[in-house]
């Protein structure tokens, strides 16, 4: 069994469930899980979680994605990209715009942002999801979540279209970006093309296709793609106890300074860390708590035998 991520090029017309479930064939072991849904008719960087490595997805889930974008102009539809059935068309007043308006409206949505999720989405409301309630014919109010637009760049204009690189944090939906973009035009807008180039460190040319993962399966080289747990929290600072320590860890109690190694100088309270027992061996993260002066274990990884 392979323990880890594996950084998949997702391609259109697949979801992230048909790419886990042809992994699943390809590598014969059924625990594996993706870390968050990419549209069918987009494509680009899924990290998918392996074994052990599974216990990673919703930490994958909440790092920041970079995107880039086709956006039409002139045009609104049902799902906000060009799949859906179009509700609105204003392609003369998509034309008549400058360059000028179309950069500082589509720069004005850097930072905070409040974004009402789209009908056609995932998300849950009273157990049903969106688009389940969408194909119904029903729609229902949804509430703005803030999002995060981090960086935003307009990279070409050609009208009716607009390329656009968005690096945003986690629950942005680049589909209503572009509509929301398109209203504040004027003309409307909705996004025609989407590739994900960057989920935290995973990014796209490093990305293997699933016939890539296929042949690497027949000539017995999968672990060469596979990113282990330790190497996907890289972000996270290192702590390593002393040999005091090694009970509470191996019995995932908390951990106080005296039984580290080094203790940091300075510690934010929620702060995350990785942890290692005294022979340097990985075992979780751990997050340090202010009120007791202690790293409790957040999340433990039972790291495979060789």
């Amino acid at each position: 069994m392979y323990h880890g991520i594996i950084n998949v090029y997702k391609e259109p017309g697949y979801t992230s469930h048909d790419v886990v479930a042809r992994l699943r064939g390809i590598l014969k072991q059924k625990k594996i899980g993706h870390t968050g849904t990419l549209d069918p008719a987009a494509e680009g960087v899924l990290p998918v979680c392996l074994g052990s490595g599974t216990r990673l997805c919703d930490m994958l889930a909440d790092r920041t994605k970079t995107y880039q974008a086709v956006m039409l102009l002139g045009v609104t539809t049902d799902t906000q990209d060009t799949t859906g059935t179009a509700l609105s068309q204003n392609q003369e007043g998509a034309m008549a715009l400058t360059d000028e308006e179309i950069r500082r409206t589509v720069l004005g949505f850097q930072g905070d942002y409040a974004q009402i999720p789209p009908m056609y989405s995932a998300l849950k409301v009273d157990g049903k999801k969106l688009y389940e309630l969408a194909r119904a014919g029903k729609e229902i109010e949804r509430k703005a979540r803030p999002v995060q637009i981090l960086e935003i760049s307009v990279d070409k204009i050609e009208l009716p279209r607009v390329e656009m690189t968005v690096t945003c944090s986690k629950g942005t939906y680049i589909r209503t970006l572009c509509h929301d973009i398109g209203g504040l035009l004027g003309c409307g807008g909705a996004m025609e093309h989407l590739i994900r180039t960057r989920v935290d460190h995973f990014h796209i040319g490093d990305s293997l296709r699933l016939e890539e993962i296929e042949a690497l399966r027949d000539e017995g080289r999968v672990a060469e793609a596979v990113c282990t747990v330790e190497e996907a929290l890289a972000a996270y600072p290192p702590l390593t106890v002393l040999p005091s320590g090694d009970k509470a860890l191996k019995n995932g109690n908390p951990c106080f300074r005296q039984q580290l190694k080094e203790a940091p100088s300075a510690c934010v309270d929620g702060s995350l860390y990785r942890m290692y027992n005294s022979q340097g061996e990985f075992t979780g993260v751990y997050q340090y708590q202010e009120e007791k002066h202690w790293w409790k274990p957040w999340k433990m990884f039972l790291m495979p035998e060789a």
